[in-house]
């Protein structure tokens, strides 16, 4: 299955192995004759990455400013003002990572049923006016309800979103795309700090608080770009007429069924894109324990992110700076992190190497909580930021996990599922993550960075074993299929109950 489609050197045309003998029926646009130029390829992607990225690409800035806009409320006194402690904060963070890890598992089921491009603008919405309602509440409970709505109306939009780039992109394009995905999600980190900075002081403007300002605005951000997302996101590759904001239309008829063919092409399970995920999809995800490896992975791997990213502007503000300034200078460390992010998913596609890279960035975060696990109290503000700013700058490699997964799950009904699972196991972390940094423990946290080494340390280890794993299973099948002879291999093909990866001839990337 991997020699699908042949280069020729003599015209650069890329035509289809005689081997490929495929029906397209329910993929509008495949065609299996189609015969195309690498240029007019790299034309096509081009026009889909600077025409549907930036809105796909808006969207999750939107999600993450929402996201973040909280962790600045804390340090402009959301706890002090509705009158509990940071244990109220942390308690909540446990139910809303429950609650999205729920509506995690369910959106990219929710968005093959009803696509993508219909189910995100619907959830943008929804969270939006959420988002709107946090200016306005007045105590514990209601803080409590705010934030189980947040959860369920943002945790499904993530995994639509994996669902609907999966039929824009060939598999060894997808871990930089969602570097870009999850990189913007700094940048709005950023962007949040320093409109934070700005915004809370706005602190008494109509008797309302700095925060709520916040969130009001972010708010109304929000909502109006659901509108526009409505009206911008083509159901595939072959109907980007769709919405008036994509103004007649931006792949011609030809370009449209290059894109869908040359997707079609490197994956040929997604000539069953269209399928919906049944129960023997949900089941097979669920005992394989390939998938396992990866989502422990998020779920171990990801930990130190919620008590660092919650209260990154606090830990900031105990060194000396002030309120405004703490929240700006998170601005820098986010751009940071989108800056090595990107670089270090382009650098995995382009060698073809997944493992290695998450080592990489597991020694990076050693490093950086040993610095502020070890550094004495007393040293100067201006190191202790520095020393922030390089663990925001360690390389997410959630992205890299998820392209990861994503290429070695198959067939598609699994990988659907499987997307949904992976991003409600990184948030599900946050029931215990949330409790890492405890109010005794402020304001260096050395209890915390401590147990946050513990987590490092593992996640090191289970990118060594995920990547030994499948080395190893390549070898061992490698070694049974080679000894087969031709009309083994037939009857094997023509026989065989093993599906995607549980076939013989299936190779995993590591």
């Amino acid at each position: 299955m991997s020699n699908i489609i042949i280069e020729s050197d003599k015209d650069n045309t890329v035509v289809l192995s005689p081997e490929l003998a495929h029906s397209a029926d329910g993929v509008e646009g495949y065609d299996a004759e189609l015969e195309y130029t690498v240029d007019e390829e790299n034309r096509v992607r081009r026009l889909v990455d600077t025409r549907l990225m930036p809105w796909i690409l808006f969207s999750t800035f939107i999600l993450n400013m929402d996201r973040t806009n909280l962790s600045n409320a804390i340090s402009g006194g959301l706890p002090k003002n509705l009158g509990f402690t940071i244990t109220v904060v942390n308690n909540a963070g446990s139910m809303y990572a429950v609650l999205f890890s729920i509506a995690a598992f369910a959106g990219s089921i929710i968005g093959k049923r009803f696509g993508p491009h219909r189910v995100i603008p619907a959830m943008v919405l929804a969270w939006g006016i959420v988002t709107l309602s946090h200016g306005f509440i007045q105590n514990a409970s209601q803080y409590y309800l705010i934030r189980a709505l947040i959860a369920l109306t943002e945790g499904g939009v993530i995994p639509a979103t994996l669902v609907y780039l999966g039929s824009f992109y060939k598999r060894n394009e997808l871990a930089t795309r969602l570097s870009w995905f999850w990189g913007v999600q700094s940048i709005a980190s950023a962007v949040s700090g320093l409109m934070a900075s700005g915004l809370l002081q706005l602190e008494g403007v109509n008797g309302l608080n700095g925060w709520r300002w916040l969130f009001i605005v972010d708010g109304i951000i929000t909502i109006i770009s659901a509108f526009a997302f409505w009206q911008a996101l083509p159901r595939s590759s072959y109907h980007t007429k769709d919405g008036f904001l994509n103004f007649g239309g931006w792949l011609d008829e030809r370009q449209s069924r290059i894109a869908v063919t040359r997707v079609v092409r490197d994956d040929l399970l997604k000539l069953q894109y269209e399928a919906l995920v049944t129960l023997k999809d949900v089941w097979e995800t669920l005992v394989d324990y390939r998938v396992w490896g990866h989502l422990i992975i998020t779920l171990i791997g990801l930990t130190y992110g919620t008590p660092f990213g919650t209260y990154l502007p606090t830990i900031i503000n105990s060194y000396g700076f002030n309120v405004y300034v703490a929240n700006a200078l998170t601005a820098p460390n986010a751009i940071f992190g989108f800056l090595t992010m990107t670089t270090l998913a382009w650098h995995s596609d382009k060698y073809h190497e997944r493992g290695f890279h998450g080592v990489f960035t597991q020694v990076w975060l050693l490093i950086g909580f040993l610095l502020l696990e070890f550094l004495p109290d007393g040293t100067s503000k201006g190191v202790m930021y520095f020393v922030t700013f390089f663990i925001s700058g360690a390389p997410s490699v959630h992205p890299l996990n998820i392209a990861w997964m994503s290429e070695n799950t198959a067939p598609i009904g699994k990988r659907t599922v499987a997307s949904g699972l992976i991003i409600g196991f990184a948030n599900i972390y946050g029931t215990y993550a949330s409790q890492i940094y405890q109010a005794s423990d402020a304001p260096f946290f050395h209890t915390g960075n401590f147990i946050i080494l513990g987590f490092v340390s593992t996640a090191l280890l289970l990118w060594l074993n995920q990547k030994f794993l499948y080395l190893r299973l390549n070898k061992q099948r490698a070694a049974i299929w080679n000894a087969k002879s031709e009309d083994e291999k037939a009857d094997y093909n023509a026989t065989t109950t093993h599906k995607g990866s549980d076939r013989l001839d299936f190779v995993f990337k590591a």
